[in-house]
């Protein structure tokens, strides 16, 4: 390693996929090394959700800093471009205190937009968005996504039919630019970070074991002593200013609480399709992890998870020394 690697800071990536682990190893580092916490998740940004994000506890909180949790309204959005904007501050304050940034979390999109860069695409249009979303009620998404399939077949054929969120996202694109996702989606050159990352990446050596804890970990959320899952969105729905087609409404769990609240299935039919959401949830967020070739990877379902982390991140600071 040269000498000009080593005078910039380290910045520790905890990542992995849902009920791996990342809160117990990022608390483990805290224990003995003073250090502040960013979250690197896009549901735990919003006030009010806190049952079904398995939000960190306010005991787990108080043990370190805890940065980008509770900070906007479940009425507003979140982008990854704002999460880098964010983070890049976050990360030369905490250094500037003389701790250790650990970025935690599972929203992959982050680690990738921090890293590699962002494309450069026109911002949301909440007038465009409510028109688009009149839209898809009168012809469904199928048919938004044949109109996409007309106007850009490319973006369209990478998409799901279903997929509403990404069609609507690349329509306002045609819209307010005039071009298509396809022609504008390049590959920037990665960002000079101010500081070096290392990236641990809980995985899983047996998926079905992953598959238990999400299992379980849904059905805490839906017996959890303070009401459950289904009384928090309870709570959401009636705050009026709420409906499934916000990105807050659309985290898994909270989509299918909400369209079992509006009856169109039973309990426990919600409760299958939640943990098939999470499952389908961290093989997307393996897929990302797969494609980082420099991460160290640590099998979250062995034994002293937290301290493996935790001797990986000091061997790696003495190796800087």
């Amino acid at each position: 390693m040269n000498q000009d690697s080593k005078k910039r800071p380290l910045v520790i990536a905890i990542m992995g996929p849902t009920a791996s682990g990342k809160t117990a190893a990022a608390l483990e580092i805290v224990r003995h090394i003073p250090s502040e916490i960013i979250s690197v998740d896009s549901a735990l940004v919003y006030r009010g959700m806190d049952i079904g994000t398995a939000k960190p506890t306010a005991a787990e909180r108080d043990a370190a800093p805890h940065h980008l949790i509770d900070i906007i309204e479940p009425t507003q959005s979140y982008s990854a471009m704002q999460f880098c904007t964010d983070t890049l501050a976050l990360i030369g304050q905490i250094h500037a205190r003389g701790k250790l940034a650990l970025m935690v979390g599972g929203t992959m999109l982050y680690f990738k937009a921090l890293r590699d860069g962002l494309d450069t695409l026109p911002q949301a249009d909440p007038a465009l968005r409510a028109r688009l979303d009149a839209e898809a009620a009168i012809i469904g998404v199928p048919g938004m996504h044949a109109k996409l399939a007309l106007l850009d077949p490319i973006t369209a054929e990478r998409l799901k039919p279903n997929d509403s969120q990404r069609i609507q996202r690349a329509l306002e694109i045609i819209e307010l630019s005039g071009q298509t996702m396809s022609s504008l989606l390049t590959n920037p050159a990665p960002p000079q970070l101010p500081f070096d990352v290392l990236p641990i990446a809980l995985e899983p050596s047996d998926r079905s074991v992953l598959h238990g804890r999400i299992a379980q970990r849904f059905d805490l959320m839906l017996e959890n002593k303070n009401g459950g899952l289904i009384a928090e969105v309870e709570s959401l729905r009636a705050r009026g200013d709420l409906h499934p087609g916000l990105p807050s409404m659309r985290c898994v769990g909270y989509r299918q609480a909400w369209e079992y609240l509006d009856g169109q299935y039973d309990f426990e039919e919600m409760r299958e399709k939640g943990i098939i959401a999470t499952r389908q949830l961290a093989k997307r967020q393996l897929t990302w992890l797969r494609a980082m070739p420099d991460r160290i990877v640590i099998d979250c379902i062995g034994d002293s998870v937290a301290k493996k982390v935790l001797n990986t991140v000091i061997v790696t600071r003495n190796d800087r020394e």
